[in-house]
């Protein structure tokens, strides 16, 4: 599972431009219907294709937990006459990178190729799509791989206090499930199980495209009816999940664990994409914990009493019901007081509030840094399908600045305000019991 700092950073917020040229965003329709955002870019041969259908993990049965996991997992391990290494050994002999992940919301794909290679990127992508073998060798081979991996981050801090975190904030939600599958359920999964879900969950009516790269709309316009456009019309059963109530109880777990270094994970209601006030959020978050050395918390909880090793936050923004996290690493004979100074610091966005000296070195920061994190393909065509699935419109890149611009010091005392109460937050802590916490020795005097 991904963890949660600087999410709001690293997957919801956007570029400009690219190095040395702008960025223009135009939208393909091709002859059969197929839609996607594009940008050309010809300053080297590679072309990117990113692309989601709606809805993830958190819509498998309760009792095939893992079902778009290993589902995905299998998407370049065999189709049509190939088997799965006749599969991955045609793209690795012409550099070709074809995958699928799957996350609480969507099941993502990607595409890597050179032009040159292109017509043999866009058979081997189809026949993954259209005609995907699940041979039984591949399902088990991903199955054991699934297992091993739940196996080995059961014990893992991060891990422990993520699950418990989640399960704690929406309760008896779908989001509450495990994201990878529980260890019973990946057992019981069925080839059928797979064909069905491939059949019902990766649908014309649940896609979101976005492409960059060495090519011409024209010429792209084939190419994506060629890759989606047999893909069946319209899934079955629902894309979405009902709202999820956050947590509000504020209540704290510990998880006892014989360690030397304590996971402090906190959550809380976040705040929607679509809300009006997400930009001063995002400004806020930076301030909090999100700006790396430059926030609050790396300043009070590190660099003023070397408490953690590490701490940040995020926004979360889940389809469903977004979240605000917190997490660190600290002693564990220094846990409680990490704690204590995190609550104070989140405390302390409220009343007395951020300073405009602040709010103006977010948004240097937010406004100038961007074109920076997305200079590839793969990246842009990332990004356009997080615009489309955010409904930001085609013009987004050119006004993205301005929202961020536009933020007030008023708008962030507001946000502050919704956000950042530390009576609500959710708190998990993995570490040792505080009776098992060795003292901390004295200081001994200098002998002169």
């Amino acid at each position: 599972m991904k963890t949660f700092p600087q999410i709001a950073l690293s997957l919801f917020a956007l570029v400009v431009a690219l190095p040395a040229h702008a960025v223009t965003v135009t939208e393909v329709k091709t002859p059969k219907g197929i839609h996607a955002y594009f940008a050309e870019d010809h300053a080297s041969q590679v072309i990117s294709f990113s692309f989601s259908f709606q809805g993830g993990t958190a819509l498998d049965p309760v009792d095939k937990q893992g079902l778009s996991q290993i589902g995905s997992s299998l998407f370049n391990e065999g189709a049509g006459d190939l088997d799965a290494f006749a599969y991955q050994s045609a793209m690795e002999d012409r550099a070709i990178s074809i995958g699928m992940s799957a996350g609480r919301d969507s099941i993502s794909g990607s595409i890597t190729t050179t032009s040159p290679n292109l017509t043999e990127a866009v058979k081997l992508a189809r026949l993954a799509l259209i005609q995907p073998r699940f041979d039984p060798e591949a399902i088990e081979r991903m199955r054991r791989e699934i297992l091993v991996g739940i196996t080995a981050r059961q014990e893992v801090p991060g891990r422990l206090a993520s699950r418990k975190l989640f399960t704690e904030l929406f309760g008896g939600h779908a989001y509450a499930r495990e994201e990878e599958g529980v260890a019973d359920n990946v057992k019981s999964i069925t080839r059928a199980d797979i064909q069905n879900w491939a059949k019902t969950r990766l649908t014309r009516d649940r896609l979101l495209i976005g492409v960059s790269g060495d090519i011409s709309a024209a010429d792209l316009a084939p190419v994506l009816d060629t890759l989606f456009a047999d893909l069946p019309a319209t899934g079955a059963g629902p894309a979405t999940l009902p709202p999820a109530k956050v947590s509000t109880v504020g209540k704290t777990s510990r998880i006892f664990r014989d360690l030397t270094q304590t996971t402090i994970l906190i959550g809380g209601p976040g705040i929607a994409r679509n809300d009006p006030d997400w930009y001063a959020a995002v400004v806020a978050d930076y301030i909090l914990g999100a700006g790396s050395f430059s926030s609050r918390l790396m300043n009070e909880v590190r660099e003023k009493r070397g408490l953690a090793y590490g701490v940040s936050s995020g926004l979360a923004p889940y389809d469903a019901g977004a979240i605000i996290t917190i997490s660190a690493g600290t002693r564990a004979d220094q846990a409680e007081q990490s704690l204590k100074v995190i609550r104070d610091e989140v405390g302390k966005m409220r009343t007395p509030g951020v300073t405009q000296a602040e709010i103006d070195g977010a948004k240097q920061y937010l406004t100038g840094a961007w074109p920076l994190r997305f200079t590839t393909t793969g990246s842009v065509a990332g990004l356009l399908v997080q615009i489309q699935h955010d409904h930001l419109g085609l013009d987004y890149l050119d006004k993205r600045n301005k929202f961020i611009e536009a933020v007030t010091l008023a708008d962030v005392q507001r946000v502050s305000k919704r956000l950042y109460n530390p009576e609500t937050l959710t708190v998990v802590m993995v570490g040792p019991e505080a009776a098992a916490v060795p003292a901390k020795a004295p200081a001994r005097a200098e002998k002169k």
